[in-house]
């Protein structure tokens, strides 16, 4: 007689805290619910960004809600870099092999390295493969930088758009805030993007040296941290001399009339 196919595990969006590669970090008690917590605790096989923030996030979990099995027993897959590169989407990547333990009927939880999984981070094709794979898709309660950002900039939170990562180059990128500075202005959408915390100071004089006065511009960094800033200012009042985040604390930008 065979033995019957156990029903497929789920896949687990597991958010995490917004302080990866901050010099400090909250409790993680305070950013993740219990829930969220107690989840990723009885989960042994996950897909990530990267391998040694998982295990550092789940020693953190650890530490409230024992692990399912040690961190050496634990099953990490990293997503192929291409896909860190190019995006899940324009890599043509498959997800599926990576939902092999899902469809013998074990959970798996997938994680970035900050916040929600799949949004501004990879991660969606992971998704996408369990959709077409009929395996459920459960996304856990956790901070998402982005809407953090957006609801407390007092800019557009009825239309707004997510535009990524903007060029390095400066007069690419100069380029490219006169053209979301005239679709927010003509439209009356917000433009929400992230920046390399090391290039902070480069984003904000290029946004001083490319933007009109009376554009205003929302700065959030260390987002759900003591030390967290939010700002929302006119670009005439930022060129005043008002302080932009640091080197090392991620930020999120957005403009908007």
């Amino acid at each position: 007689m065979n033995t019957p196919k156990p029903p497929p595990g789920r896949l687990f969006l597991v958010p995490t805290p917004l302080d990866f590669g901050c010099t400090e970090q909250a409790p993680i008690t305070e950013v993740l619910p219990s829930t969220t917590l107690a989840t990723a605790a009885g989960i042994q096989h996950w897909v990530c960004e990267n391998a040694k923030s998982t295990r550092a996030f789940l020693k953190r979990v650890g530490q409230t809600h024992p692990l399912i099995a040690p961190l050496t027993e634990q099953s990490i897959t990293e997503l192929p870099r291409h896909v860190h590169k190019k995006g899940d989407h324009q890599s043509g990547f498959d997800g599926k092999p990576l939902l092999a333990a899902a469809l013998q009927g074990h959970d798996v939880g997938l994680v970035s390295e900050a916040g929600m999984p799949a949004v501004a981070d990879p991660g969606s094709s992971v998704v996408r493969a369990a959709h077409d794979l009929g395996i459920g898709v459960v996304p856990l309660v956790g901070p998402v930088s982005l809407l953090l950002a957006l609801a407390a900039s007092g800019l557009n939170g009825q239309n707004f758009a997510f535009v990524g990562y903007l060029p390095q180059d400066a007069g690419e990128r100069a380029a490219r805030l006169k053209q979301l500075e005239s679709l927010a202005l003509k439209s009356g959408q917000t433009q929400l993007w992230i920046e390399t915390p090391y290039r902070n100071a480069a984003m904000l004089g290029g946004l001083l040296q490319s933007l009109n006065g009376n554009t205003r511009l929302a700065i959030a960094s260390g987002l759900t941290l003591p030390s967290a800033s939010i700002q929302s200012h006119t670009v005439a009042q930022w060129k005043k001399g008002l302080k932009g985040p640091d080197s090392h604390t991620p930020a999120v930008y957005a403009i908007g009339p």
